[in-house]
């Protein structure tokens, strides 16, 4: 038996109690090197992430004009209490449910039919996904002039057509700038859905079409299970980048008319940059946080739990 347990020098475990082998000069030069080249990235998040995180939330336990008045979780209860805050949350899960739905589901509908064998599908994939490599500044200003009442393009269209022309910013104006947000976003989740697509064997298909599947059968039993991981993916993405929009709204609508798309990070920069108010801004931003968060772990949840 004792020539068969292996021993510090063989590189076995050390006895119950013995001395722990000590790492060897190798292993220590290798750790040191590791950590070397993990420094840089250690100290841009630490500079860029976590020190501003922490910062601000030290910035929302304060209050007044130079953000010196301690209130504690005063912030926060105010805002509990804030019918422009609740009108503003609102706005978003409003605004976010739209563009998940529509987003996901044309974005799913497109990548089903261009990851068919059909003439030209590169180029229709690639003129899809040009809203989202187009900067949001640009898609935004692009949008304002496209349907301003007096000079937009859509107007003149429908006059041309002896049909009337539309206040397209002022009688929908969330619905007009979920549509664009929509239409900026639909091709990169195309893009997630297909790579999904793409890595489904087609010997599911083939087997499913022996035993006499329908197209409705073959979607409903093998595409949409074998893509629940990019579709939990997909959601928890455009969750989260449609509750943190601002641009759209900012350049599109400024949160008008009557705060009808006012989006929570929207009225958060108002508070901080127009009416200075830093500290309230600061527990705003907090609390968008924990929504996501929350909102997140829920997702996370259920997909494992419909994996199970």
């Amino acid at each position: 038996m004792a020539a068969l347990t292996p021993t510090l020098r063989e590189g076995g475990p050390p006895a119950a109690g013995g001395p722990r082998p000590r790492r060897s000069p190798l292993r220590r030069r290798r750790a040191v090197t590791a950590y070397v080249f993990l420094l840089p990235a250690l100290v841009f998040f630490g500079l860029l992430y976590f020190y501003p995180l922490i910062s601000e939330a030290i910035t929302s336990l304060y209050t007044g004009a130079k953000v010196d008045q301690f209130v504690g979780v005063g912030n926060y209860t105010r805002a509990a209490g804030d019918a422009v805050i609740r009108n503003s949350f609102w706005v978003t899960i409003r605004y976010a449910a739209g563009v998940l739905i529509l987003s996901v589901v044309l974005g799913l509908v497109m990548a089903i039919i261009l990851n068919q064998r059909i003439r030209g599908r590169v180029i229709f994939r690639a003129i899809l996904l040009v809203p989202y490599l187009t900067t949001v500044a640009v898609v935004g200003v692009l949008w304002r002039n496209l349907l301003d009442p007096q000079i937009g393009i859509i107007n003149s269209v429908l006059t041309a057509l002896h049909l009337p022309p539309q206040a397209w910013l002022t009688t929908h104006p969330l619905l007009t700038v979920t549509l664009i947000a929509v239409w900026q976003e639909t091709g990169y989740i195309m893009v997630l859905f297909l790579a999904g697509l793409q890595g489904i064997p087609d010997m599911y298909y083939e087997a499913a079409r022996v035993d006499g599947a329908s197209p409705v059968q073959r979607f409903r039993n093998i595409t949409l299970p074998t893509l629940a991981p990019t579709t939990l993916f997909v959601t928890i993405v455009a969750v989260i980048s449609s509750l943190q929009q601002f641009a759209i709204p900012y350049i599109v609508t400024n949160g008008g008319p009557a705060d009808a798309t006012d989006l929570f990070v929207l009225r958060t920069f108002n508070t901080a940059f127009s009416y200075r108010d830093f500290g309230y801004a600061s527990a705003l931003a907090f609390i968008m946080l924990a929504i996501i968060l929350i909102i997140s772990i829920v997702q996370l949840r259920l997909g494992r739990s419909n994996d199970g």
